[in-house]
């Protein structure tokens, strides 16, 4: 068992470049605080529905009753605020922190007045990963103040590696998770039996009757019969080979590319979107982002580089 515990905290403790958790930071966070300015009129008009609506789920089952109009604003504004902190890493050591709660309170309090927007999840979790690790050390002000004290530039070490690993955790325990679940509910059924077909049918068939966007495409597919249980094979293959992306690049850049065919499939046959996997942005984790600096020089100067070097 200590060689088990030994092993494993080498592993997830691993040291990794600084840059790397501070650009995945830019990325997730960038996305979350446009999510949620996007979404920031949706978000409060919860404060005029009926009372009797809510049914708080989460950290917001502490509550009792609802909270007033002014106070679901000014959660909103706050969260906004630490969003852009977050971003560009100012005192991130607090603002990392609070907008990960902030972030969960504020969707979660959207999500306790009827339908769940699961699509959510794994960017409130990543948010709330990296807000709890040093990924303000390099590109944030924080980091500039740093320098202007003296401070060097921080070596690569596992503080910058751990919080990356959780993320990407996260993002397999959650595929992993929607795997089982499939099992649970319909056994292997689900890849060899017309279930996922009659679900793509009734998705379409339901938001035609009550006039939302639904999918033409889908629509035409169900006729085809044949197409469906290759593809339900797919998907719970990815999903439950999910965790072995944890342990080899060349797995992780396979599962990261099965998961977004996976999600484009989804909006293509059923008109849903999941826009943070979609974008790539929930798999970042799984790649070393700071060799994009690479890609900005010129030929040149990677040339002469790589001739110093030799």
């Amino acid at each position: 068992m200590r060689r088990l515990l030994a092993r494993f905290d080498r592993a997830f403790f691993a040291e990794a470049p600084a840059e790397r958790l501070a650009l995945l930071r830019l990325l997730v966070g960038a996305f979350a605080l446009v999510y949620l300015c996007a979404r920031a009129v949706h978000l409060q008009r919860v404060g005029h529905l009926p009372p009797g609506s809510f049914k708080p789920i989460g950290v917001v089952s502490v509550l009792s009753s609802p909270l007033p109009l002014w106070a679901v604003r000014g959660l909103i504004g706050a969260a906004i605020a630490a969003g852009a902190a977050f971003v560009v890493g100012y005192r991130f050591r607090v603002a990392g922190p609070l907008f990960g709660a902030l972030l969960l309170w504020v969707l979660t309090y959207r999500n306790s007045w009827g339908m769940v927007f699961h699509t959510e999840n794994l960017l409130v979790l990543h948010v709330i990963a990296l807000g709890l690790g040093a990924a303000a050390d390099v590109y944030s002000l924080d980091a500039r103040a740093a320098r202007r004290s003296g401070t060097h530039a921080p070596a690569p070490d596992g503080r910058y590696g751990w919080p990356i690993r959780l993320c990407c955790a996260i993002t397999v325990t959650s595929y992993f998770i929607a795997g089982v679940t499939k099992l649970r509910n319909s056994g292997l059924d689900w890849a060899f039996s017309d279930i996922l077909r009659n679900y793509v049918a009734y998705d379409n068939v339901r938001k035609i009757a009550l006039g939302d966007t639904h999918s033409p495409l889908g629509g035409a597919l169900v006729r085809y019969r044949f197409l469906f249980p290759p593809l339900a094979l797919a998907s719970l293959a990815m999903e439950l080979g999910a965790p072995l992306a944890l342990f080899s690049r060349r797995v992780a850049v396979v599962f990261c590319g099965a998961a977004w065919l996976f999600h484009l499939g989804v909006l293509l046959t059923m008109a849903i979107l999941f826009p943070y996997p979609l974008l790539g942005v929930a798999f970042a984790g799984f790649f070393e982002l700071e060799k994009l600096r690479d890609l900005r020089r010129p030929r040149r100067v990677n040339a002469a580089i790589g001739a110093g070097t030799s």
